[in-house]
């Protein structure tokens, strides 16, 4: 039984930085592996950023070099720091957390990015 609450989303102009956060419920947060994913209206899911219990991140190529995912596992977080924000990646951004065993996964209920001027 997890739950977790994304925030930090909000209006940006191109070329801004937004942090997102990610808070969880999960009894063994340090354990699990974090991912972020978002999608844009009309358009399928896809993964951003991903950091293991171990803390080995990984990053959709669109991203590369301009976000950074991070966690603390003191305080039951994950982050998404974006900068040089684009319009494309305007989208709903949402937390995904993986048990050890990966037969499962829970899901925030997304915060909304949008990047325009």
């Amino acid at each position: 039984q997890v739950q977790l609450v994304e925030s930090g989303g909000g209006l940006v102009q191109p070329g801004g930085s937004l942090r997102l956060s990610c808070a969880a419920s999960a009894s063994s947060f340090s354990i699990y592996h974090m991912n972020w994913y978002r999608q844009a209206p009309g358009k399928q899911r896809e993964l951003v950023a991903r950091i293991s219990s171990g803390g080995r991140r990984s990053y959709a190529d669109f991203v590369e070099g301009r976000f950074t995912i991070s966690r603390d596992n003191a305080k039951k977080t994950v982050f998404l720091q974006m900068n040089s924000l684009k319009p494309e990646d305007t989208a709903v951004y949402s937390c995904n957390a993986v048990p050890l065993s990966e037969t499962t996964s829970y899901w925030g209920k997304g915060t909304l990015v949008t990047v325009s001027s």
